[in-house]
């Protein structure tokens, strides 16, 4: 099993990164372990801490259209180069915590993605040098307000609402290219959404240095790498799971936030 890097609060309110221990209990680290952070003599047990976000990035940037089945199921081509966009940093939220449905939509889906942390400060990096800034993957959930997005012909409204960034439950330092990623709704058996990350029309190592030569990528920012075909809608009271082989699984409710 790879090792699983955590970030957790305590039941004294302390925040720690550390490394997840095959019994669940945390080796507590001095720091990000992506900024040099070391193994302390501490050792958190499972039933005195709960899982945060992996990590506090500055920024998200996503990736749209990524796949060339999704681009298809939106009625669009595939775009010749990555397409940016910006996700605010107040929308993570860990494993567990609920989606707030906004009164502002009538339509919310789910957009189950591979999420790349990086780890050394990447500005003007060639695809080679990107992949040595990647730190490691886990595991976003792109919420979209899809009735937003296509009122207001940009995406920031409808990608940026509180709690629409899933995140979690750890991060990962190598992953299969050939791993799959599947959305489950509810306790479907079926998946709404299934596809190999081989599947990317651009890989990680090619998005990463391509927004590196937009704006300088730091440690803990996030990449989100795009979201297969089967976007669908949420309701409040759904329960929407994501899976990706070699890393796990986030599970989150949604809920309706009232005006």
């Amino acid at each position: 099993m790879a090792q699983r890097y955590v970030r957790i609060k305590t039941n004294r309110d302390q925040i720690y990164y550390g490394l997840l221990q095959p019994n669940r209990s945390v080796s507590i680290y001095d720091a990000p372990p992506w900024l040099g952070g070391q193994a302390t003599e501490l050792e958190q047990d499972l039933d005195t801490y709960e899982l945060l976000a992996p990590c506090v990035p500055s920024k998200i940037v996503a990736v749209g259209k990524n796949y060339l089945k999704h681009a298809a199921e939106m009625g669009t081509p595939v775009p010749k180069e990555p397409l940016l966009f910006l996700k605010p940093s107040t929308t993570v939220i860990a494993d567990g915590q609920n989606i707030h449905y906004p009164p502002q939509s009538q339509r919310v889906d789910y957009e189950g993605e591979l999420a790349v942390v990086i780890g050394d400060r990447c500005s003007h990096a060639t695809p080679e040098q990107a992949a040595k800034s990647i730190w490691g993957y886990t595991i976003a959930n792109d919420v979209t307000a899809r009735d937003l997005q296509k009122k207001d012909g940009q995406w920031t409204r409808a990608k940026g609402f509180d709690t629409f960034c899933p995140l979690g439950p750890w991060i990962v330092r190598e992953l299969s290219v050939e791993a799959k990623i599947q959305t489950f709704l509810n306790n479907e058996d079926k998946p709404q959404q299934s596809a190999s990350i081989a599947n990317m029309v651009f890989n990680p190592d090619v998005l990463v240095s391509y927004i590196s030569q937009v704006m300088t990528l730091t440690p803990g920012d996030v990449i989100l790498t795009g979201t297969p075909e089967g976007i669908g809608s949420m309701n409040p009271g759904d329960t929407v799971r994501i899976e990706i082989e070699g890393i796990g699984c986030i599970s989150n409710q949604v809920i309706a936030i009232l005006n």
